[in-house]
């Protein structure tokens, strides 16, 4: 699917610098930058999930901890 990106001068600038330092095209660079953003916040969200099930049952031992 196609897509139109607008970019500032400076934005298109550093866009360009980057592709031509990593020996890429900009497209490329682009799909590289929304892959790594999306596999963070994946794992921001796994992360998320598993303290929501640990938290709660060490808050006891937390608190104690924090106390102390």
């Amino acid at each position: 699917m196609a897509m139109t990106l607008r970019l500032t001068d400076e934005e298109n600038d550093r866009l360009a610098e980057l592709a031509a330092a990593e020996g890429r095209s900009k497209q490329e660079i682009m799909r590289l930058a929304l892959a790594d953003r999306w596999s963070r916040l994946q794992k921001e969200q796994q992360l998320t999930e598993v303290l929501s099930r640990v938290l709660p049952r060490y808050r006891g031992l937390l608190e104690r901890i924090g106390t102390a």
